[in-house]
């Protein structure tokens, strides 16, 4: 929150979310006018971009970062503020990196799922972030089948050493954690957290620049020139660079050639209540993130100053919901009816970049262009691994980045015409598996 713990008016330049209403400061990063020169340039001001700065920099490299709008403007700055260890497209990592990790690959991806925990932990300790970062997840069963699958990720945590920071629930021992009825048990996690992700962006952004790096607002990219020195060229100036990262996500149309019907948008809502007072602490008293168990799930935490954050509905389509708060109201109220009618203050929408087998996208465009994307859904602790792993890899340590881009992904033609209605076909039809179950 910001120093007098009143939310203010977000700025226009910003999703109207709030988190632009409670940011403990605003960026304020000069536009790219003229020609500079740097070891990295970064195309991207989320999570990606900007950690990815902040490692290239703590090894010694000028780097800089542009964006088109404003840093954290896009998903990492609108998410769920959950980090979790759980990685998307984990079953398809495991059988494609098996191909090149052999038995070592289960180990490889066990580790990776709580390297973003230690990336963010670390860093807001060494450059004193405030964002109201917080431990305690519950993964929460809407029926029996879900039990299974919580059950087998409990057993792996137990066997790998995970036994103090992981509690199976049953249906009473929810409800001694949260003030609902819906669930028929959980898995809690003390090793997950939960953060104001705007703030951390931001914050990410400041230590970068503190420790020498440039980034440039309202910057847009009209052009990666290729060559043996690259360049990015925006609407008012051009960065001269070593090497080029490309880390805009689902955001940016550059590289269509080869990056089109790779990546495609899905739509999620969230909203935010009024402050609830003493409801909060009667609705989740030990301040937990959750999300349940469905293919397309709900998601909610509260925030520092005591409202429910609450999330879901992703739209595959790519089209923004016209009514969010209408479309949420009726999960808020099944999950807590206590909270019925309460003022909804905040609503927004969060584009993320979905990939169809889910694994991370990590890959060059020529010999030193390179580009990161894809963390469908699970992006605040996806994208700062990622950004270490780039890092390595821009810095010759390719051991990680390559087992990524040996991947191989579906590339769908037509793009995002033909791409999101097979999303949307896809997820319908595990919704009806899912009511098989």
């Amino acid at each position: 929150m910001n120093a007098s713990n009143q939310p203010v008016k977000p700025a226009a330049e910003r999703a109207p979310s709030y988190y632009a209403a409670s940011l403990n400061f605003e960026s304020d990063y000069p536009t790219l006018q003229g020609s500079v020169s740097v070891d990295v340039a970064t195309i991207g001001g989320g999570f990606t971009g900007i950690a990815t700065a902040v490692e290239l920099a703590e090894r010694g490299l000028k780097a800089a970062v542009v964006e088109t709008h404003k840093v954290g403007w896009g998903a990492s700055g609108r998410n769920g503020g959950q980090v979790t260890g759980s990685l998307s497209g984990d079953e398809a990592m495991g059988k494609q990196m098996g191909n090149t990790l052999g038995e070592e690959v289960d180990d490889f991806i066990w580790h990776l799922r709580w390297r973003g925990h230690e990336i963010i932990k670390s860093r807001v300790a060494k450059y004193d972030i405030a964002c109201d970062l917080k431990h305690g997840h519950l993964h929460t069963a809407m029926k029996a089948s879900h039990m299974d699958e919580l059950k087998a990720t409990y057993d792996e945590a137990l066997r790998r050493g995970m036994g103090d920071d992981v509690t199976l629930l049953d249906a009473a021992g929810v409800r001694a954690q949260l003030g609902s009825d819906l669930y028929c048990g959980a898995l809690k996690n003390t090793r997950n957290m939960h953060l104001h992700p705007l703030n951390l962006c931001l914050g990410e952004a400041r230590a970068a620049e503190r420790l020498g790096a440039l980034i440039f607002e309202h910057s847009k990219v009209l052009e990666i020139v290729h060559g043996p020195r690259p360049a990015v060229v925006t609407t008012g100036g051009r960065i001269e660079a070593k090497q080029v990262l490309l880390a805009g996500d689902v955001y940016h149309k550059l590289e269509r050639r080869q990056l089109k019907g790779l990546i495609f948008p899905a739509m999620g809502g969230i909203v935010t209540t009024a402050p609830l007072g003493e409801l909060a602490q009667e609705i989740n008293p030990q301040d937990l993130a959750v999300y349940d168990c469905r293919f397309v799930l709900d998601y909610y935490r509260l925030t520092g100053d005591g409202r429910l954050l609450f999330g879901g509905g992703a739209n595959y389509s790519g089209r923004d919901s016209r009514d969010i708060a209408g479309e949420l109201r009726p999960c808020i109220e099944r999950t807590f009816p206590q909270l019925k009618g309460v003022p909804i203050d905040f609503q927004w929408s969060c584009a993320m970049g979905i990939v169809m087998n889910r694994i991370p996208q990590l890959g060059k465009l020529s010999g030193n262009v390179w580009y990161c994307q894809g963390y469908s859904g699970h992006g605040v602790a996806t994208s700062h691994i990622m950004g270490e792993i780039m890092a390595k890899a821009i810095t010759g340590d390719l051991e990680q980045f390559d087992t990524f881009a040996a991947c191989k992904h579906i590339k769908v033609p037509l793009g995002d015409q033909l791409g999101n209605p097979m999303l949307a076909a896809g997820m319908w039809y595990y919704q009806m598996l899912e009511k098989l179950r």
